[in-house]
């Protein structure tokens, strides 16, 4: 498993019913390798996991799988209410051929230290696949610290990657102080990538890169090689998309940019509901905006982008 490059956290597209749309993801998964991601991970909180079946989680893993088929790695986020239902869903994915897994804490009970450790270590026990724990504490009410991540990776060989979305690019240092290189550091707010580059990370679980890959994969890029002065040319171009991602209606917009550029549509599941009223129209001024001086960036299949449904 190769954590490392731009990876993004891909939508659930649905159709006019609400139902999951497999094909297009499966267009969309291809298309995002195409222009550069190095992988993808499917179920997370961008793909609105939280209102997905378990047979729907499961067909939207082989689903992945078939549609990267040896191009990048799938990986799976791994979230449940319960503990026996996060094992289960593992183990389905390492059956269906998925290359890692990103462990979240369970839904709704934010525990202590002693049961989110029991938790994450159920889950890194399931399967032999390598593991990336997903720590953040905005979201989910659950900090992993750094010196329990270095309890966590002293018992569990196979766990292999934090995607750190505290927002706080000091914790970055603070898991390399205690680990080194032990461990690799994915940011996983769309907005402090640069910042986190420039601490360690070396990769990024990433948002808008659902609609803007190209664009995503030259920011990364630059950043890793030091080219400063380009890299942050681009970032003041990209940030009032990227900070869509840190806000609570991410999904809604990050699916309406999809839409504008045309790769994917703006459906949700409730309870998210579609952008109405003056939110929507801020919103397209935002992504209009944007697009009209979006920057010449190495992207594949343009022409091919229409897969509204």
């Amino acid at each position: 498993m190769n954590w490392k490059g731009v990876i993004p956290a891909i939508t659930t597209c649905f159709t006019q019913n609400l139902q999951v749309d497999l094909g297009a993801m499966e267009n969309h998964c291809r298309w995002l390798l195409a222009n550069g991601c190095t992988g993808i991970v499917a179920l997370g909180s961008l793909g609105e996991g939280a209102t997905l079946t378990f047979d729907e989680k499961l067909r939207i893993l082989r689903s992945c799988v078939r549609a990267v088929a040896g191009s990048g790695p799938a990986v799976a986020a791994i979230s449940a209410l319960s503990t026996a239902e996060a094992i289960r869903l593992a183990q389905a994915a390492a059956d269906f051929g998925c290359n890692g897994l990103m462990a979240l804490p369970p839904y709704i009970y934010p525990g202590d230290w002693r049961e989110m450790r029991a938790h994450m270590s159920a889950v890194f026990r399931a399967t032999p696949l390598s593991c990336m724990l997903y720590n953040n504490p905005v979201a989910y009410g659950t900090d992993f610290l750094p010196e329990q991540i270095r309890e966590l990776a002293a018992e569990h060989d196979n766990f292999h990657a934090v995607k750190e979305s505290s927002t706080d690019v000091r914790r970055i240092t603070a898991i390399r102080a205690l680990l080194d290189r032990r461990l690799e550091i994915l940011v996983g707010v769309d907005d402090a990538v640069l910042e986190a580059i420039d601490a360690g990370a070396v990769g990024w679980i990433a948002g808008l890169a659902n609609a803007l890959p190209g664009e995503s994969v030259e920011l990364f890029e630059l950043g890793r090689r030091g080219q400063r002065e380009k890299a942050f040319e681009l970032y003041r171009w990209f940030l009032p998309l990227l900070r869509m991602d840190t806000v609570p209606h991410f999904v809604q917009l990050i699916k309406l940019v999809q839409a504008e550029v045309g790769m994917g549509n703006a459906r949700v599941r409730p309870p998210r509901l579609e952008l109405t009223g003056e939110e929507l129209v801020e919103a397209r001024k935002t992504i209009a905006a944007a697009l009209a001086s979006r920057p010449e960036a190495a992207s594949v299949g343009t022409n091919q982008r229409r897969t509204r449904s």
